[in-house]
């Protein structure tokens, strides 16, 4: 062994700190000019650090309500603050150092970075216990080539989806833990933290789940590890639902860790302790047990809980056709364009490939269930693309296990080769392969859709320049009111402006959200009636916005086509904005 092997295999943790530091200032530089702007380019970033805000100056720990939106009533946000804690936790130690503005600068650019620490760890760890104990470096290096998945981590991401992926990758490292007590110790309580955050990944949870009571049904030996796992699930998930659910997720809501999925984590825990210690000798009689088990657990979510049978966002038909049907994220990836069809799917197939060769390889080894356990992950997050799109930061993460595997075996392959060319063109396109970033080579030869490419280049540019803080700084220097704006402005006018706004992009915000769409697609004494409704003095349009496209081409003689046109209204008072603004201003009669 040479000592440069010697190095990666005793000095694991050091490298992959090394190698998470690099990425940090790798995307901090990346980003430098956003994190100076502030430039939170998503409506989940600022709500976040607008509710941040609002804690540190001294709202409730429990109370998620949103008071800077929908005023005066507010409404709840479906978050918990776990995710909080680093933000606000760096800007109490900075601010009385650097002041406020520095201190929520370097808070959203560090906090983020966190998680990324805790995915790195974790991917190499499965790297290590399932493939080889130098291949960790491979794995954490495929983690950073996921470009849709780290997203999630760059600087100003601060939204919970980072740490909910984090959680996911450490779920993976408990299912290929030998240990099989620590294993199940660490699924469930890896569960039990994404769930407190938010119930985006509630499916691969189960999946999960079902793979350690379906490994114990096939393979006696689990037992520990069933047990283990159903213990601390339980535990975990009524710990962190008594120290982080709000007043309003104390109800039995469906779309956050509420009365609702306690009582039927508890439940399915319960069942699967009592079957781990009946545990039968026989697989059929272990199944049976299991089957019935999932029968009880299922039907009592059914009758107890109907409200929740549907979607958990329960929105109403309305709502669901004017606005969450429209949302990019909630789209099947084959609504999507070639470029991004082609990287959500190349590291999820790729992991696919190697994940059933690996399966293969182990046949007669006892690490086969946890291969088992990937490939089935792997199938359900591929499945989910075909469903929507959001899923695919966590079906690249899920895939990088089995990427890693391919890779690991035909870099051994090429540097065994006598011929110095082989090794070292054959390592770097192995290592290009498997990480996809070969297919990268294919975007510029795809076919792109030129149709009215001007009139998206505006949209384009308005996305880009409205949020800014330079566009908004005239709205933000005038007195404090309610504005009528866009639902997708409202989370960023609240948050760089001492302002109010209507509504944002959050199902419980429906009811302000239907007022808005009302609003711009009716006609104008109706969206005065809606102004008036929620006091709002000041309206507030930027031209060629993502959001406004959707008004002008579904309504094209409602009350936002006619502003867009120039229509004017004895109601409207126009608000002169700097030369060359991007925005269109109206004091409301």
């Amino acid at each position: 062994m040479s000592a440069i092997e010697k190095s990666l295999l005793d000095r694991w943790r050091l490298i992959l700190v090394l190698l998470w530091l690099a990425a940090c200032v790798w995307l901090l530089w990346q980003r430098w000019g956003a994190i100076h702007w502030f430039a939170l380019g998503d409506t989940d970033d600022n709500m976040r650090i607008s509710q941040v805000r609002a804690w540190l100056h001294g709202q409730g720990w429990y109370d998620l309500r949103q008071y800077k939106l929908n005023p005066p009533y507010g409404f709840d946000i479906h978050w918990s603050r776990l995710v909080d804690l680093p933000l606000a936790g760096i800007i109490v130690v900075l601010r009385p150092i650097f002041g406020g503005i520095i201190a929520e600068k370097a808070a959203v650019a560090i906090a983020p970075l966190i998680p990324l620490l805790l995915a790195l760890f974790s991917a190499g760890l499965t790297a290590r216990r399932l493939i080889d104990p130098r291949a960790y470096i491979v794995a954490a290096g495929l983690v950073l080539c996921c470009q849709v998945a780290l997203d999630m981590f760059r600087p100003l991401r601060i939204d919970h989806h980072g740490w909910q992926l984090a959680f996911l990758l450490a779920t993976i490292a408990g299912l290929a833990d030998p240990e099989r007590r620590r294993g199940g110790i660490t699924i469930g309580i890896a569960s039990a933290l994404s769930l407190v955050i938010g119930l985006e990944l509630l499916p691969y949870i189960a999946v999960a789940g079902a793979s350690v009571g379906l490994r114990w049904i096939v393979h006696r030996e689990a037992k520990p590890r069933l047990t283990a796992y159903a213990i601390s699930f339980g535990v975990a998930s009524a710990i962190g639902f008594g120290l982080f659910a709000s007043y309003a997720n104390r109800a039995p809501v469906c779309d956050a860790l509420s009365p609702v999925w306690l009582s039927t984590i508890l439940l399915g825990c319960g069942a699967l302790l009592l079957l781990s210690q009946i545990d039968p000798p026989r697989w059929p009689a272990r199944l049976a047990l299991a089957i019935g088990a999932a029968v009880v657990v299922a039907g009592f979510f059914w009758l107890t809980w109907p409200q929740c049978r549907g979607r958990p966002e329960n929105v109403s038909p309305e709502l669901y056709k004017l606005w969450l049907s429209n949302v990019r994220e909630a789209r099947p990836i084959y609504q999507q364009n070639a470029e991004t069809i082609i990287a959500g799917l190349t590291i999820p197939v790729i992991g696919l490939i190697g994940a059933g060769w690996a399966i293969w390889r182990s046949r007669r080894d006892e690490t086969v269930y946890c291969w088992l356990s990937i490939v089935v992950l792997s199938l359900f997050s591929v499945g989910m693309l075909f469903w929507q799109i959001r899923a695919g930061p966590a079906a690249q993460l899920i895939g990088v296990t089995g990427a890693a595997f391919l890779g690991w075996h035909l870099i051994g392959w090429f540097a065994s080769s006598q011929r110095m060319l082989v090794r070292v063109f054959g390592i770097v396109g192995a290592f290009l392969i498997v990480s996809g970033i070969a297919t990268y080579a294919a975007f510029p030869f795809l076919p792109k859709d030129t149709k009215n490419k001007a009139y998206w280049d505006k949209v384009d540019a308005a996305n880009r320049r409205c949020p800014t803080l330079p566009a908004l700084r005239p709205i933000a220097q005038m007195p404090a009111t309610t504005v009528m704006t866009f639902v997708d402005l409202g989370p960023r006018l609240i948050t760089v402006t001492h302002h109010k706004a209507i509504a944002g992009p959050y199902h419980r915000n429906g009811d302000a959200i239907l007022d808005i769409h009302h609003a711009f697609d009716g006609p104008p004494d109706q969206a005065r009636v809606i102004a008036k409704k929620h006091s709002a003095t000041l309206l507030l349009v930027c031209p060629h916005y993502a959001e406004s496209t959707l008004y002008s081409s579904r309504s094209p003689k409602g009350f936002y086509a006619q502003l867009e046109k120039g229509k004017t209204f004895d109601w409207l008072e126009p608000v002169k904005l700097p030369k060359g603004s991007d925005y269109m201003l109206w004091r409301i009669k």
